[in-house]
């Protein structure tokens, strides 16, 4: 796809097309890779490497392997 270069004022700016042609908003149990049913609140997505599939669930480690892990990344900041 081409860009689009547009002016508002005096800043020049790329214009980005939705690929969405006309959807607007959605859930998350219509994706095709998401498992929520009987959603209760506190519930979060926990991604099950056998079914593909993000899962709804209270448990961090569902199932028998009770094995977490996170990595919350390396972050840096420099005060001036």
């Amino acid at each position: 796809m081409a860009d689009i270069r547009v002016r508002v004022g005096q800043q020049s700016a790329i214009k980005v097309v939705s690929s969405l042609a006309g959807e607007v908003g959605g859930t998350l149990g219509n994706l095709s890779d998401v498992n929520v049913t009987n959603a209760q609140n506190g519930m979060l997505l926990v991604y099950n490497e056998i079914t593909g599939k993000w899962e709804g669930t209270l448990e961090l480690t569902p199932g028998n392997t009770q094995n977490l892990e996170i990595n919350g990344g390396n972050f840096w900041w420099q005060v001036s």
